[in-house]
C-alpha cells in the first residue's frame, strides 16, 4: 500500500504505465535508469500503491516519484564506491493495487527480473521497494538473480508467504509513527521469515512515517548504502552483519535505530 489508501475499483484496461508512456498489452515491466555496457551488479526500485485497483498508475504518479532520489542515491553510493559497474533500473506496474490473490505488482517485480535476466544474464541483483512496492519485492525474491531485498515501510499482512526467503538477506525499515503500514506486522514477518532461513535486519526509523518525507535523507543513504553493500559494493554496518547471522525466531537486531547524518 501507499498513501493511496484502499480503492474498490477494479475495472479499466491498462493503458498507462507509471512513467506515463503507453503500454497496453505490449507492457514493458522494467525501464532502465542507468545501463552500463557490461553491469554486473543491478538495483531495481519498485514504488508504492493501492490495496486495490486495476486502473494504471496516473501520469503523475507521486509514489513513483517519491523512489526517485532513492535511485539516485544508489547511481551516486555505486560512482562513490568505483569497481563493479552498476545497472539501475525502474518497476513499472499494470495496475495501480495489489490486488488480492492477483498479486498483480508481484506479478510485475517477476516480469521485470525476467526482463533483467535476458538482457544481463544472471547478475547479482538487490530489491528496494516502499509499501506494496515492499510486498512486491518481498513476493518476488525467490527469483535466481536476487541476492536481496531492501524493504521500506513494506505492507506485510501477517498471511504473506516466507519460506521463499531462504538464503536471501532482507533488510527492513520502518518508521516508529507510520499509520499506514503497521511496524508491528514487519515485525512478525521478519521473525517468520528468520525462521524459515532468511537472513534479517530491521532498522526503526525514529520519527519517521510512511511516506518517507521525515528524515528523507536518511532513508535515501541508508537504502542505497544497504543495497550496494547486498553486493559488496560498499561495507555493511557492523550491527547489520551480526543482526543477518541471528537464527529462527530470534528478535535481535530488528529494532536497529538508523542513525542520522552526522
Amino acid at each position: 500500500m501507499d498513501d493511496y489508501g484502499r480503492d474498490g475499483a477494479m475495472g479499466g484496461r491498462v493503458a498507462v504505465r507509471s512513467g506515463g508512456a503507453a503500454v497496453g498489452a505490449a507492457h514493458r515491466a522494467l525501464s532502465w535508469r542507468v545501463l552500463p555496457p557490461s553491469p554486473e551488479a543491478a538495483v531495481l526500485v519498485l514504488h508504492g500503491g493501492k490495496e486495490y485497483g486495476a486502473a494504471p498508475p496516473p501520469v503523475l504518479n507521486l509514489p513513483g516519484l517519491r523512489m526517485v532520489p532513492f535511485a539516485r542515491a544508489v547511481q551516486r553510493g555505486a560512482g562513490a564506491a568505483g569497481g563493479r559497474s552498476l545497472a539501475v533500473g525502474t518497476v513499472h506496474y499494470r495496475c495501480r493495487g495489489w490486488n488480492g490473490d492477483r498479486a498483480d505488482a508481484a506479478r510485475d517485480a517477476e516480469a521485470a527480473l525476467s526482463e533483467l535476466a535476458e538482457r544481463l544474464g544472471p547478475v547479482p541483483t538487490v530489491l528496494i521497494g516502499h509499501s506494496m512496492g515492499g510486498r512486491a519485492a518481498l513476493r518476488a525474491a525467490a527469483h535466481p538473480c536476487v541476492r536481496g531485498v531492501v524493504a521500506l515501510a513494506p505492507w506485510c499482512p501477517q498471511d504473506e508467504p516466507t519460506a521463499h526467503l531462504a538464503g536471501r538477506s532482507v533488510l527492513m525499515l520502518h518508521g516508529d509513527r507510520d499509520k499506514v503500514t503497521p511496524p508491528g506486522d514487519t515485525d512478525l514477518f521478519a521473525l517468520r521469515a528468520r525462521d524459515d532461513g532468511a537472513r534479517v535486519a530491521g532498522y526503526r526509523v525514529l520519527g519517521g512515517g510512511h511516506t518517507l518525507m521525515r528524515r528523507a535523507g536518511d532513508w535515501h543513504r541508508a537504502a542505497a548504502g544497504l543495497a550496494l553493500a547486498l553486493l559488496d559494493l560498499g561495507p555493511l554496518p557492523e550491527e547489520v552483519g551480526a543482526a543477518l547471522v541471528l537464527p529462527g525466531q530470534d528478535p535481535g537486531g530488528l529494532h536497529l535505530p538508523l542513525p542520522g547524518r552526522r
